[in-house]
Order: structure tokens, then sequence, then C-alpha cells
């Protein structure tokens, strides 16, 4: 079984970092952060997309902007773990005292914003576990 494991891991490294768990209870939550992770990245987007439009940018360059401060993002923080940041360090270094970082973040906060991450990434766990059990 390690064999088969090891080249598992092998194959999967050429498209990106690999974590083997040992653990198969974590089968799980992995789906729930990294499976389903990529659409909620996705929907994330498509909001901040939908609400520069409203702001008044155009769709291709409300599109653009945030589909490049996407990949911005994810490159910066993965330099900053490799560095030992995280990304709350990151948040911290970008969200100036009374600016407009904090101000969106105040909206976030207030709206409950971690408590849903919590919520939906746990629904997402369970509902992986009572697939895997149909």
């Amino acid at each position: 079984a390690r064999t088969k494991v090891e080249k598992a891991r092998l194959i999967l490294l050429s498209v990106g970092k690999v974590v083997v768990v040992e653990d198969e209870s974590l089968l799980d939550p992995v789906t729930a952060v990294s499976g389903s992770g990529p659409a909620y990245f996705f929907l994330l987007m498509q909001e901040m997309i939908k609400a520069g439009i409203e702001l008044g940018l155009s769709e291709e360059d409300a599109q653009h902007l945030v589909l490049q401060t996407a990949k911005g993002a994810a490159l910066l923080a993965e330099k900053a773990a490799g560095e030992g940041s995280t990304p709350a360090q990151l948040s911290a270094r970008v969200a100036t005292p009374n600016g407009t970082t904090e101000a969106a973040f105040n909206v976030f906060h207030a709206s409950g914003f971690s408590e849903m991450v919590s919520k939906a990434l746990q629904r997402a766990s369970d509902r992986s576990r009572e697939l895997s059990t149909e």
C-alpha cells in the first residue's frame, strides 16, 4: 500500500504540492478545504467582478482586475508562506488603519464572514462523509 501512495504522490507532485493524510477521518475535511476549495475562490471572484461592475467598471476591466488580483494574491501568499508568514499576517500588512481595506474588512466581520466560511466548510465536510456512506 505504501508504494501505491508514493506513486500517487509522485504523479500528483507534477501538478502541485501534495499532502498525504494517514488518518482516513481527515479525508472529508480535505475534501471540504481542497476538493471543493477552488469553487469557493471562483465564487468570491464572481462576486468581486459583479461588485466591480456595479461600481462602474466594464465587465472586461472588472474581470481582468479580479483575475490578476487573485493571481497576485496567491503568488504573494505562497511566497510569504515559504518565508514563514501567514495569510492573516499578510492581511494585517495590507489593512492600513482607517483605510479602504480596513473599511471593507469591517463589513466582512460585521456580516459574519468568518463564521460563514467555518459553517460552509463544516457542511461540505459533513456532506462528504454522508456521500461516502451512501
